[in-house]
């Protein structure tokens, strides 16, 4: 709807590191007493009522199958299947347990109106059958009856006993071959529970969509909307019959839903270019339907959503309907109900009409929503996608407000985890969340729009089972991580990778947060590392080593190779995403033994896997080439910004300076963006400005500043800046200074007077308005830098300022090898004390100091690139690099005075 080490030895460590958080499995694996608690088994989602009540049955090699002639078809095909792959050989199938031998455990699959000898099982077993429970109900039980061993499933209708078969194959995978003692009566919450096909991009191919049908049928989700913005016949040509190959193809995917017990709905969506006044369209309408009637489906919706309402399609429409948002309710309500009318009505089987009307994304009374209560039939549903076309949390007094404004009943389109509102370059593999318990009960249904990687979908698609089955018995976190478990597979490494991976792409608009288990063990490592201790490191590095080898480990040993097809761009990425943070911490031990030159070639080995991680695309027939975005790349780029401003402090630089802001975060574009040298990235705050509000820098340290640089807004939000503020600045962060105030200035440049200095500089706004702020870049220049003069000349995209810019990024490097008498002078800009002098480079050189107008030899340049020399307490007013002659070719990237 929106435009280093071995990964296979870390997994014993990090489980004992991190407990049983990554690796859970979907519950307890027997029904084992513990003290007077009864430990149940786990099902997914979470029946309504499950109680334990005694001994397991053992199924054995040899298994009976009782199926009257009305028992579901396609749950016995499911149950024999199940059993099959469940290592039982032999499997008698009967009408009767009258010709069984003696003893062969028996299931009877069917309650008693379908099923001969479940009703008397199910007396002895002292259970009451399914007839009472709601639709798609079932009762599920097992015991002994007379010696023998028994399993019923009785659903309340063929659904519910196909739903039994779900069940207990959990069980059955669960347990080893038994089924556990256990009394199941479950029935779901929700009427229509499923997954809608209709984010732009790439769509699903025939494969996917098989594979998705069979994952809805397992997890009791009963409903797919078959709606491809991409798919030209349901759309763009949305009069023209299908080809007879895909209508064949469709017709597959329509046997497979129906065979897992899925409602497929076919949308079509006519509302580019639908004559509404036009007879012949009308006919067009019906007629494109009832080709698809012809094969199978039973269940349609004209969506009108994504369309203007400004423009009419044809003359005529003005002149019957007239123009606007109220003719626009009319015209749609009058195609509508004509399909009700001519079609739904006329075609016995046909489940209710779905519509998604243009105004879908709120619960505000408007010109178009009143019509559309007044004008459209009362059965068709109507589409809504909450309070926000992705908002982060659905109420269930919103749907009801829907309900209302709308006069139908509300079928919510929930997009999530769609991404094409961000170029499908997320991959959003969290929990479903932020949606209140009484939006399943309220609303006639739920559809979540998935992402175009149709196995990654799955991750979210469980838990959102396990939401509309029972919401108010659901847990986000448990059901999760059940859900991860079930897609790696039983393999232990594989689990470990993939929560590990889905940590990194947990969030998302509905769960801002970034990577919690990653950034518990950040914590954890800083929380070790300034006290000293090692436990912290270890801990994070098994973890890093997980995700660093997760794309390798789940190739060799995930039951889901197309899983792993489709996340490959942000597994690569993520790789070398935890390499970075591995160097990082690699350059901190360096730092603690004192070894320079090997923590700075861990640092150059941090930016480079870093620069690669933010690198990755991967690109679809549709889409064309995509940017590949780590949901926890800000996770890793603060912990990394971190460990390199310790490296800086040890080293001598300046201390780093931070972003400020008094306002909250947009998604993830914070403050530290403004100072991170990409005129791309901006601070995005998720609110108005109010009075007082500001955003700001803090330079770790009062130094001399001179410049002050502030860009504003863009292009693409040309007002979302602080319109009316102050620019001011501190030493002390209490008492400020007035630079000079503004008005409607997106962009600001301030030169301050000589011999200010400051540690804080802050832009305040003095009035509110409506607006967001979004800051680029808030640039503050230091006035008190170092000079650098001397020869060789620098080499093109080189300068000489590189030498002491106090950035590790830059470097002079020489055009020519020095001649006698070439030199290099780091004049400071004010003369002080030097303890001592750290040099960052190569070259032959001898360093030397100028104290009291001589120059004094300290010492030669280290072939490491790592320089560090005792000034011995001299004041000290240049640095000098006497070059040899004929030398190599210099490359010097930071010549660094050091004081005590």
């Amino acid at each position: 709807m929106f435009r280093k080490a071995c990964a296979t030895a870390a997994v014993t460590v990090l489980t004992a590191a991190l407990g049983t958080s990554l690796t859970a499995m979907p519950a307890q694996a027997t029904t084992a007493r513990h003290g007077n608690h009864v430990a149940l088994p786990a099902v997914y989602p979470a029946p309504q009522s499950m109680r334990a009540t005694g001994t397991a049955v053992a199924l054995g090699d040899r298994v009976a199958v009782v199926a009257g002639p009305g028992s579901d078809h396609d749950a016995l095909v499911a149950l024999r299947s199940l059993l099959s792959t469940s290592g039982i050989h032999h499997i008698d199938q009967s009408k009767t347990t009258a010709d069984l031998p003696g003893g062969e455990p028996v299931i009877f699959l069917g309650g008693p109106e379908v099923t001969h000898g479940s009703a008397a099982a199910l007396r002895a077993l002292h259970v009451t059958d399914a007839s009472s429970l709601p639709a798609e109900g079932y009762v599920l039980a097992d015991g002994r009856v007379n010696g023998r061993p028994v399993v019923i499933l009785d659903g309340h209708d063929g659904t519910g006993t196909f739903y039994a078969v779900q069940t207990l194959r959990q069980l059955i995978e669960h347990h080893g071959g038994q089924v556990p003692g256990v009394l199941v009566r479950d029935w779901p919450a929700t009427s229509l529970r499923g997954v809608i096909e209709g984010f732009y991009g790439q769509p699903w191919s025939n494969a996917q969509r098989a594979a998705q049908l069979q994952f809805y049928g397992q997890n009791k989700m009963n409903t797919y909307i078959y709606s491809p913005k991409d798919d030209p016949y349901l759309r763009a040509q949305w009069r023209d019959p299908y080809p007879a190959d895909q209508l064949a193809a469709i017709k597959t995917l329509v046997d497979t839903a129906a065979a897992n017990h899925v409602q497929f709905t076919y949308a079509l969506s006519p509302g580019l270019s639908i004559c509404y006044s036009s007879a012949s369209d009308e006919q067009a309408l019906v007629a494109k339907l009832q080709s698809l009637w012809n094969i199978g489906v039973r269940s349609f919706s004209i969506p009108f959503d994504d369309i203007s309402y400004t423009h009419p399609n044809c003359a005529a429409d003005t002149a019957t309907f007239g123009t606007g948002p109220t003719a626009a309710g009319a015209e749609q309500s009058s195609v509508l109900n004509y399909v009700q009318k001519d079609f739904i009505d006329t075609h016995p089987g046909a489940q209710p009409l779905q519509t998604v009307p243009t105004e879908y994304y709120d619960v505000t009374p408007s010109a178009y929503k009143a019509t559309i209560k007044k004008d459209l039939n009362p059965n068709i549903l109507v589409g809504w996608t909450g309070v926000g076309v992705a908002p982060a949390t659905i109420t269930a007094a919103q749907t009801e407000q829907a309900e209302t404004v709308y006069g139908h009943k509300i079928l919510i389109w929930d997009n999530f985890p769609v991404t094409d509102y961000d170029n499908h370059s997320r991959l959003l593999l969290g929990p479903y969340i932020g949606r209140q318990a009484g939006i399943a009960e309220n609303a006639a249904g739920v559809t979540v729009n998935p992402m175009p990687q149709a196995e990654a979908s799955k991750i979210t698609e469980f838990t959102v089972a396990a939401f509309l089955w029972n919401p108010h018995n659901y847990q986000p976190q448990q059901t999760w991580q059940a859900g991860l478990t079930a897609l790696a597979g039983p393999d232990l490494h594989a689990q470990t990778a993939l929560a590990a991976f889905a940590d990194l792409n947990r969030s998302s608009r509905m769960d801002p947060t970034q990577a919690p288990e990653l950034t518990r063990l950040m914590k954890a490592f800083w929380s070790s590392w300034n006290t000293g201790n090692s436990g912290g490191s270890r801990q994070l590095d098994t973890y890093l080593n997980t995700i660093q080898h997760a794309s390798a480990t789940l190739s060799q040993s995930m039951d889901d190779p197309h899983f792993v097809a489709e996340a490959t761009p942000w597994l690569d990425s993520a790789s070398e995403w935890a390499e970075a943070a591995r160097d990082a911490t690699a350059m901190l031990r360096a730092t603690r033994s004192r070894d320079g030159a090997a923590a700075l070639n861990d640092r150059a080995y941090a930016m480079s896997a870093m620069a690669k991680a933010k690198a990755h695309t991967y690109t679809t027939a549709v889409n064309g080439t995509i940017p590949v975005d780590l949901g926890a790349a800000s996770v890793f780029t603060d912990f990394i910004n971190a460990a390199m401003a310790q490296l800086e402090h040890w080293l001598g630089l300046p201390a780093t300076e931070t972003a400020m802001s008094s306002m909250g975060t947009y998604q993830t574009d914070k403050p530290a963006n403004m100072i991170d040298g990409n005129p791309a990235t901006y601070y995005w705050s998720n609110q108005p400005v109010a009075p007082g509000d500001y955003v700001g820098v803090d330079l770790g340290t009062t130094v001399a500043i001179d410049t002050i640089t502030i860009t504003g807004g863009d292009p693409t939000s040309p007002n979302d800046y602080i319109h009316n503020a102050t620019l001011e600045y501190s030493t002390d962060g209490t008492t400020w200074t007035t630079v000079d105030s503004y008005t409607d200035t997106a962009d600001i440049t301030a030169t301050l007077p000589a011999g200010t200095k400051a540690r804080y500089v802050r832009l305040v706004a003095t009035q509110g308005d409506k607006q967001w702020v979004k800051i680029h870049a808030f640039t503050v220049t230091d006035a008190q830098t170092t000079t650098v003069t001397g020869t060789p000349a620098a080499a093109p995209g080189s300068s000489l300022a590189g030498a002491a810019d106090e950035n590790l990024d830059t470097s002079y490097t020489a055009a020519t090898r020095p001649a006698t008498g070439d030199a290099v002078v780091a004049t400071l800009a004010d003369p002080r004390v030097l303890h001592r002098v750290t040099i960052i480079g190569t070259g032959q050189a001898r360093v030397q100091i100028s104290t009291t107008g001589q120059w004094v030899t300290i010492g030669r340049l280290a072939h490491s690139g790592f320089t560090d020399l005792a000034a011995d307490d001299r004041n000290t007013d240049a640095i000098r690099l006497l070059w040899d002659a004929g030398s190599a070719t210099p490359t010097i990237t930071e010549i660094i005075p050091r004081s005590k």
